[in-house]
């Protein structure tokens, strides 16, 4: 299929998507006219964050490298995340290609061991920001030479297309219902301002181990592991702001 024609038909089912499903639609179409096998569509990693299984919004990306990647604490030690934060333009890379020095992407080997395990030995990712200012990742990995800089213009602005889009049917959705009473929600929200068990007992007048209750239930209604990924989890789900 030619440029003008792929890129034609992929802008018109962009605008016409209406739901989140369709958003998830139009992004595993994109992914597979550029050769890719997997996309993702995440909350920006931010200094404090750990795990990337809880970032994640919509994406096809196995939920098994997921957990492998969180097991070997590898996003702490991604050399894309303290890019992204000054990025405009999509940036493309490959665990194949020998780069000069000076390359800003010098992936460790445990980096590249587990993309070769799972087909992502290329890929690419472009930083948005919400209309709200929450900032967002999208991404696209797979098994294929690293993009042209025509293909990487093409899907850059593609990509912004589909963010817009998603960003627009974001605002419209209606708050998810929250599986969280009112105290754990409180709770949380002090957590996730970085008070400890102690500050938040003094401030609710609650106990350090009714405060640690607390949590542990909403750490298992929301099928987490930890507070870290509590925090991200309910601030995805808006349950929290």
């Amino acid at each position: 299929m030619i440029t003008l024609e792929r890129h034609s038909l992929l802008s018109r089912e962009i605008s016409t998507a209406d739901s989140r499903a369709a958003v998830v639609a139009v992004l595993a179409k994109l992914a597979k006219q550029f050769g890719f096998k997997y996309f993702a569509l995440m909350s920006a990693p931010a200094a404090s964050d750990s795990l990337l299984e809880p970032l994640m919004v919509e994406s096809n990306v196995p939920r098994s490298y997921l957990r492998d990647f969180d097991r070997l604490r590898l996003l702490t030690a991604c050399p894309l995340v303290p890019l992204l934060k000054n990025m405009a333009l999509p940036l493309c890379w490959s665990y194949e290609e020998q780069y000069d020095d000076g390359w800003p992407l010098d992936f460790p080997e445990p980096f590249r061991r587990l993309a070769k395990t799972y087909g992502m030995t290329t890929g690419v990712a472009m930083p948005f920001s919400s209309s709200d200012g929450s900032m967002f990742v999208m991404r696209l990995d797979g098994d294929r030479p690293v993009l042209t800089l025509p293909q990487l213009n093409e899907v850059g602005m593609l990509m912004l297309q589909c963010f817009r889009v998603f960003d627009r049917v974001r605002r419209t959705e209606p708050p998810p219902k929250s599986i969280l009473t009112a105290r754990e929600l409180e709770v949380l929200k002090w957590t996730s301002q970085g008070k400890t068990s102690s500050e938040i007992g003094d401030i609710l007048s609650l106990s350090d181990h009714t405060v640690n209750a607390y949590l542990n239930k909403a750490i298992k209604k929301l099928d987490c592991v930890n507070r870290t990924q509590l925090v991200a989890k309910a601030i995805r789900l808006r349950l929290i702001t």
